[in-house]
């Protein structure tokens, strides 16, 4: 099965998203600094627009970080390399293909709180994914059995 199906299997995506959302509070929490701070602070902001947001965008990115992820795994699996390590390996790749999808839609959002707080954050955003692609290759590797 790919990493695509695997990650899309309507079955086991209530369950994926649910480790998403842990992954988010996971990496959000340690963070430290000033740049943590600003990270947490725009975390809740975005936490409080509704109830179930982040929930809901985690849910509707799935498919596309699946479909950005899975050139990725095909080259790991061409290498005869666990996804997971792979993915440690290649960080910044992976970093890369998860925020050409965000920027995508942070740019079309109409929502200026989003907007703001994205536009705030995105300079650190690839230092803050790479960092978080242990988590995200354990939780693929989970998923993905």
């Amino acid at each position: 099965m790919s990493l695509k199906d695997a990650l899309t299997d309507e079955a086991k995506k209530p369950a994926i998203v649910e480790d998403c959302l842990q992954l988010i509070d996971a990496e959000v929490k340690d963070k430290g600094g000033l740049s943590g701070m600003a990270i947490k602070t725009g975390y809740k902001a975005v936490q409080g627009i509704k109830p179930g947001f982040v929930k809901k965008v985690v849910t509707d990115l799935l498919p596309e970080f699946a479909e950005a992820l899975e050139p990725l795994s095909v080259e790991a699996e061409s290498k005869g390399v666990r996804t997971s390590q792979y993915f440690q390996q290649h960080s910044g790749r992976v970093a890369d293909a998860l925020l050409a999808i965000t920027d995508g839609k942070a740019e079309r959002s109409t929502n200026g709180l989003v907007k703001g707080t994205y536009k705030r954050l995105r300079p650190a955003a690839k230092k803050n994914v790479e960092s978080a692609v242990p988590r995200l290759a354990d939780l693929i590797e989970t998923h993905s059995a």
